[in-house]
């Protein structure tokens, strides 16, 4: 009965070790980079810099900065969106950054497949 499937000349043991010593480099450096970019900080305004608005790399608002001329008794809904603005920038930004670093870590992952 003729062999089915398998790897002909027992070549794939090797190189699956290879693949899981690259694989596991790669968790180690995204584990990494995760870490440094959780504790990076970014910014942005709304409003012609009205409002300024950082966040972490924890997804988490540390804090809002409104110019006083901003801030309109009869107008709080303009401010409301001011600041929502300002904090989606900001973590789009982030997000942005973050999505960079992690395809710059596995841009090659496709060819191990």
């Amino acid at each position: 009965m003729a062999k089915r499937g398998g790897f002909p000349g027992g070549a794939m043991p090797g190189n699956m070790n290879n693949i899981m010593k690259q694989a596991q480099r790669m968790q180690k450096q995204m584990e990494e980079k995760s870490k440094e970019l959780e504790e990076k900080e970014w910014e942005a305004a709304a409003g012609g810099g009205a409002v300024t608005v950082k966040v972490s790399g924890k997804r988490e608002i540390l804090s809002v900065q409104l110019s006083p001329e901003v801030v309109d008794p009869d107008d709080i809904e303009m401010l409301e969106d001011l600041i929502v603005a300002a904090a989606n920038e900001a973590l789009r930004k982030m997000e942005e950054e973050n999505a960079a670093v992690m395809q710059q870590l596995t841009g090659g992952l496709g060819g191990l497949f």
